[in-house]
């Protein structure tokens, strides 16, 4: 909804419901337009998120599109539930049933979201390379850095495109997804850091051995810590992924995957990337 438009709409029932069944009834409602269903919060409040009608101007479309809604939860309810009391925004007895919160993002400011998103991604990921690059005298650093949150930003969004729609979690890639990934690139390039500033005062304790000895021991004398500060980073999300609520465990999720492979991508893709480049540098010199 955050980058292509669409509708939310928040509902509470008088009784726990199962979103596979709403799910159906709202793709009928829809005009077989499958909407996104996830429980939200209590067993008797889901979300729901719709790109149906979300290109009509009319200004009808929004009352058009409750009704639907209404027509197919309605059947959901143990007791009759009129359509004023499904849409009333007033406070009191008929806050506790219907819908509870909606939301419009329109095609334009979706795209205006999106055109961010990518800018917010790439001029961090400029400025990291910049910074590493200046940090350690080396641009081959700073690439190898930057490659390595690619890898990481990337990796983490195929596993969202992959799971969208079959893992019981809500997987929607919206601001909050921007906001892990922008996440996970400032925890990754951390830990590389340090892998790469042991190698760096490695080559200046022993200047004689040689570039590939000067890594690999960095790498090693820096691997315990890598795991401990990951391990203990992920225990701490598994947790709130298990029990932090399903209005943040997509967000958790994407946190969980991308420090996982970060932790990776610093040791195995990050260090041999800069090595390659400074022998072949080398070399040519």
């Amino acid at each position: 909804v955050d980058f292509t438009g669409g509708r939310t709409y928040v509902v509470r029932f008088d009784h726990n419901v199962q979103t596979s069944a709403i799910r159906k009834a709202l793709t009928v409602a829809f005009d077989n337009q499958a909407p996104t269903v996830k429980t939200f919060g209590p067993d008797n409040q889901i979300k729901v998120v719709t790109k149906y009608l979300i290109e009509d101007e009319n200004n009808d479309a929004d009352s058009l599109i409750q009704q639907r809604l209404y027509d197919g939860l309605k059947v959901f309810y143990n007791r009759p539930v009129t359509f004023k009391d499904f849409t009333s925004d007033t406070e009191g007895e008929s806050k506790l049933l219907g819908i509870l919160s909606s939301e419009k993002f329109g095609p334009t400011i979706a795209y205006d979201i999106r055109e961010k998103a990518y800018l917010a991604i790439f001029f961090s990921l400029l400025i990291i390379f910049v910074y590493i690059a200046l940090r350690f005298k080396n641009w081959q650093y700073g690439l190898g850095g930057v490659t390595s949150l690619f890898h990481d930003t990337l990796i983490t969004i195929g596993i969202f495109s992959l799971g969208y729609g079959r893992l019981p979690f809500g997987m929607e890639v919206g601001q909050s997804f921007i906001a892990a990934i922008l996440t996970i690139i400032g925890y990754s390039i951390n830990d590389t850091v340090i892998i790469f500033d042991r190698i760096r005062e490695n080559i200046r304790l022993f200047p004689k051995h040689s570039l590939k000895q000067n890594m690999n021991d960095g790498m090693n004398q820096t691997l315990a810590r890598t795991m401990n500060t990951s391990g203990t980073t992920l225990a701490v999300l598994i947790v709130i992924f298990l029990f932090g609520g399903a209005v943040i465990r997509g967000f958790t999720f994407a946190l969980l995957m991308g420090i996982l492979f970060g932790t990776y991508s610093s040791v195995f893709i990050a260090t041999p990337i800069a090595y390659d480049l400074l022998h072949v540098d080398r070399q040519l010199k």
